[in-house]
């Protein structure tokens, strides 16, 4: 159970941090800037203490499609971008993976 912990930690530093790279406009403002590097630092430092009980393609697959998804509504939601049809429909895909491997999955604990 732990291993999920650590593997939501990760997913939401992650987001965190990449939602703030607009803000921090190329590293010139210290604080959207300081939020990016410490948010990058958490997502990885927990990402690889995932990789202890959980296999780096299934972590990694799980990682970045969960957050793939959190960014694009992130940036629906709170930055005024768009979400066509193609795009939902891309992003229910990378939903239905990770939902697939969670559940049907042998290589990783449930």
């Amino acid at each position: 159970m732990q291993q999920w912990i650590f593997l939501s930690i990760a997913i939401v530093s992650e987001v965190i941090a990449t939602s703030s790279l607009k803000a921090a406009e190329g590293f010139t403002r210290f604080w959207p800037s300081l939020v990016v590097m410490v948010g990058y630092l958490l997502a990885f430092y927990f990402l690889s203490l995932t990789l202890k009980t959980i296999p780096v393609g299934v972590a990694y697959a799980i990682w970045s499609g969960v957050g793939v998804v959190l960014i694009a509504l992130a940036g629906w939601l709170f930055l005024d971008q768009s979400l066509d049809m193609p795009a939902i429909i891309g992003l229910s895909l990378i939903v239905t993976g990770v939902v697939v491997i969670n559940v049907f999955s042998k290589t990783i604990s449930h």
